[in-house]
């Protein structure tokens, strides 16, 4: 039996959308991903309706049980916060309209979900996201990846498919995920984690 999460990572010029389903043991399948686009020159209640129509499609269309957003996190670019904190004012709606729970995830609760260490870059983020989904290619753009990690995230971490949060470093290895631990034994051996179909 496994459970569908939909995960958001907001922003009013691109927003990621990921859709997983993930088993009890932790493993987890693609179900669909996509990035909804606003233009910048389009008035802001313009851009806010296209991004709600594109989440309320995701959302009908997958039906999940859960749905993750980003946590709105404060950085220097007050225009970008404010867009940020307009489109998860709008995922929550949406959710709420459906009778969804929602929880809100922190970049670092991602990361150190998804590869065990929450400083973790973008870059081994998807890398891992790839590992954990067994695709071939990392998601692009980013905003995809990150959608994809805040669903894989939500599931392992509040155990609602049966797994339980992995271990943090430096914990029992055996608690980790298969991807975790392939991670861990790369970074050992100084191999790339990066999947070969991405090496240059």
């Amino acid at each position: 039996m496994s459970v569908r999460v939909l995960g958001i990572d907001p922003g009013l010029t691109r927003c990621g959308v990921g859709v997983v389903d993930v088993a009890g043991n932790r493993t987890a399948t693609l179900v669909d991903v996509t990035v909804l686009r606003s233009a910048p020159d389009l008035p802001l209640e313009q851009r806010l309706l296209l991004i709600s129509r594109g989440l309320e499609e995701m959302l009908d269309r997958h039906k999940p049980a859960f749905v993750a957003i980003e946590r709105v996190f404060a950085q220097n670019n007050v225009r970008t916060v404010m867009g940020t904190a307009q489109i998860s004012g709008v995922a929550l709606l949406l959710a709420a309209q459906r009778g969804l729970p929602v929880t809100l995830h922190t970049p670092s609760e991602v990361k150190a979900a998804i590869t065990g260490y929450g400083s973790a870059d973008k870059a081994q983020v998807g890398a891992m996201v790839a590992r954990v989904l067994g695709l071939t290619e990392v998601p692009k753009p980013a905003d995809a990846a990150d959608a994809l990690a805040l669903a894989i995230c939500h599931a392992w971490r509040t155990g609602i498919s049966g797994g339980t949060l992995p271990a943090a470093p430096g914990g029992p290895a055996g608690s980790l995920t298969p991807a975790q631990r392939a991670w861990r034994a790369a970074e050992r051996s100084s191999v790339s984690p990066v999947p070969r179909s991405l090496k240059r």
